[in-house]
């Protein structure tokens, strides 16, 4: 199961991140000016699961004429949320098993069992995770692991009123964002992609995939992902012929030492 989110159709009235902290009782962000067009809650974090992105742009949308006064500009509007990667490296690194796959796919963080050791946080390439400030345990979003459980939907897509956030089983989703891609693309925004929907990157394909209308690093994105635990076992080789390689030294000088006397 996952998420598409057509950031096409959002109009950043942050009705998921409110759903988000009310269903799974986090607490508020302090709001403030943040000099980010009408952005206050920053990027995501261990109390902020979904956060909404506004983006302001000179450029004109789709097919309008440039240079006409107030139209050649645009706002880029995007809720973005933890990926739940195929290839995990918050996984790889969770030394509590606080953090485990669910049978729907998803990453769910298991907060009573997490000790706080923050290994997970730069582990993750995408900067999702974050620890509170109360307590020093990580948060992220959990696909609302409980209502799933229960056979609802995430409260972020039931409470969306554009349907930017759609959730749904992955394949059919990313079949429903090819054909999106097509219509959007076709009204002009070719500069429109989709983003996270490929099982062949480099972390194996998302949970939660984006169309954008932008190159991914307009929205904070990382424009080429990598798990970053994918060089864990060569780097273990490699230790561990340095190690054996070591103690043979030690061995061989010891040996010697001995023969000599």
């Amino acid at each position: 199961m996952g998420f598409f989110t057509d950031t096409s159709v959002c109009i950043g009235c942050k009705a998921c991140e409110v759903a988000c902290k009310e269903w799974n009782a986090i607490p508020d962000d302090a709001l403030g000016f943040t000099g980010m067009s009408y952005d206050n809650t920053v990027g995501l974090g261990g109390d902020t699961w979904r956060h909404v992105a506004f983006v302001e742009q000179r450029k004109p949308l789709g097919h309008q004429e440039p240079g006409v006064g107030e139209m050649d500009f645009r706002w880029l509007m995007a809720s973005d949320v933890c990926k739940h990667c195929t290839h995990a490296a918050c996984l790889d690194v969770c030394p509590t098993g606080s953090l485990f796959r669910s049978e729907f796919g998803t990453v769910v963080v298991q907060q009573d069992v997490c000790n706080g050791c923050g290994y997970c946080v730069p582990a993750c390439p995408y900067g999702v995770i974050g620890q509170k400030e109360h307590d020093g345990r990580v948060g992220k979003c959990t696909m609302c692991y409980d209502r799933l459980s229960v056979g609802q939907e995430p409260a972020c897509a039931k409470t969306c009123p554009t349907d930017s956030i759609q959730f749904g089983e992955l394949d059919e989703l990313r079949e429903r964002a090819a054909r999106r891609l097509e219509q959007v693309q076709g009204s002009g925004v070719t500069s429109a992609r989709l983003y996270g929907h490929d099982p062949d990157d480099g972390v194996g394909g998302t949970g939660a995939f984006f169309l954008l209308l932008d190159e991914p690093e307009v929205y904070g994105l990382p424009p080429d992902p990598v798990v970053t635990t994918r060089d864990l076992p060569s780097m273990w080789k490699h230790a561990g012929v340095a190690a054996l390689a070591l103690l043979g030294g030690v061995a061989a000088m010891c040996w010697k030492g001995r023969r000599g006397r």
